[in-house]
């Protein structure tokens, strides 16, 4: 464990994950990484968390509790309603863009297929959000 603020991936496809903290770590993230393997276990997580996260990476077709319903109540919950969360999906649906940004997702993000093209989408992702981004104050 480090002091650096903590990345958190929400991922329930194994490969998906692995690819994603490869490309961090390529990408130099040194911070810690947690990961959700679905939408339960990311609000247990993310609600409970201290600290929070910098960033939760957020996919929407999740088992358990869909990734909208994730980001709808890490938003309704008064202690992680300003945590950035990138949506990192492979569904390029209007409907689930739209939707995303009315929950107040930060970003989203279509996953690439080609391995390349997904290792430095996600590692432009870290860098941002780990290292330029400046966090909330702690305390609020």
């Amino acid at each position: 464990m480090n002091n650096l603020p903590i990345v958190c991936i929400v991922e329930d496809n194994p490969d998906d994950e692995r690819l994603t903290i490869r490309a961090l770590r390529k990408g130099q993230i040194a911070n810690e990484i947690i990961v959700a393997h679905n939408g339960e276990e990311a609000l247990n997580l993310i609600l409970n968390a201290d600290p929070l996260p910098c960033v939760v990476l957020l996919d929407l077709k999740l088992p358990k509790v869909d990734g909208l319903e994730v980001l709808r109540q890490i938003r309704a919950n008064t202690h992680t309603s300003l945590l950035p969360v990138v949506v990192l999906t492979s569904s390029s649906e209007d409907r689930d863009i739209v939707e995303s940004y009315s929950l107040g997702a930060n970003s989203y993000v279509r996953k690439p297929v080609e391995f390349d093209r997904f290792t430095e989408a996600v590692r432009q992702l870290g860098l941002y959000w780990a290292l330029v981004n400046e966090p909330l104050p702690k305390g609020l």
